[in-house]
């Protein structure tokens, strides 16, 4: 029997068992249209919220390599690292032989894994529609039916931390901080849409765009009523100047999240629903201190 006549009868198996073996075309979010002869099925993801999708869609057993930061759900932790989004390790990427990478618009490395002829999915969310979008994608990408309920379950997930909330929470002023820069977290990030589901009153409008680099002043200008930010970046937060004069800080409205909930709160993807309750249980907890 011909080795070319084994591998016939191995695809035949294989579709037998009902595995993916249909051609697929997705378009990124550069606009590529991306096509693949069969179903990917050894992916290396080099974001985060991406690697937390392909979980989330049921299809963990199919990455074989993630960036350094991946760190959800714990199975990802064993898989071979290859660097960061920014400098990924495209020696290592392609001693994995992928069928996919999956990375961000920001990630400069596309154009140099392409040109080794690999194939490249890039998706970078930054909104709650985004994050809809690139589910349904790869859902597209890795033959999940169903990806349309992964979203549905993270929008119910979302309102059930809504309504969670009690009337007194609404319009409250919020200063969420993504990093000590400071940058901030605006309207028009998925953060900022986060907040505006639980009815709080976001301080940075969205004309400063989704994550704009703020001047401490304005925080102090605004006087917010509760401050969120990371265990990463609250130290010396409390010693700007004039800071300590703003409400959320004269009455303990300041909620600093642990890194395991800061990674939770900074990723626009599966877990979007578990960052609403963590928002929304800082709201309950430090406005009923404030009364």
């Amino acid at each position: 029997m011909s080795c070319l006549h084994l591998v016939r009868m191995w695809c035949a198996l294989v579709c037998a068992l009902a595995l993916p073996c249909q051609a697929v075309e997705v378009i990124d979010d550069r606009g590529v249209k991306v096509t693949f002869a069969v179903t990917p099925q050894r992916i290396v993801s080099v974001l985060p919220s991406l690697t937390e999708t392909v979980c989330a869609l049921g299809q963990c057993q199919r990455l074989v390599g993630v960036d350094r930061y991946s760190n959800w759900p714990e199975s990802v932790k064993l898989l071979p690292q290859v660097g960061g989004g920014l400098d990924p390790n495209i020696e290592a990427i392609v001693a994995l032989r992928p069928d996919v990478v999956l990375m961000a618009a920001s990630s400069r490395a596309a154009e140099r894994l392409e040109s080794l002829g690999l194939k490249v999915v890039v998706s970078e969310p930054k909104t709650h529609r985004d994050v809809q979008r690139v589910i349904a994608t790869l859902g597209l990408l890795l033959g999940v039916a169903d990806a349309p309920k992964v979203w549905g379950g993270i929008e119910a997930g979302m309102q059930a931390a809504a309504r969670s909330l009690p009337a007194s929470v609404r319009n409250k002023r919020v200063y969420f901080e993504v990093n000590r820069a400071p940058y901030g977290a605006g309207e028009s990030s998925f953060i900022g849409e986060t907040l505006a589901g639980l009815g709080v009153k976001n301080i940075l409008p969205a004309a400063l765009g989704p994550f704009p680099k703020i001047n401490p002043e304005f925080v102090v200008r605004a006087n917010p009523d509760v401050i969120m930010v990371g265990a990463r970046g609250f130290e010396g937060m409390t010693d700007r100047p004039g800071w300590s004069g703003i409400q959320a800080i004269r009455n303990d409205g300041l909620c600093v999240f642990s890194v395991d909930q800061s990674d939770v709160l900074v990723r626009p993807g599966p877990r979007m629903a578990e960052a609403a309750s963590i928002m929304a249980k800082c709201l309950v907890d430090k406005l009923r201190e404030a009364k």
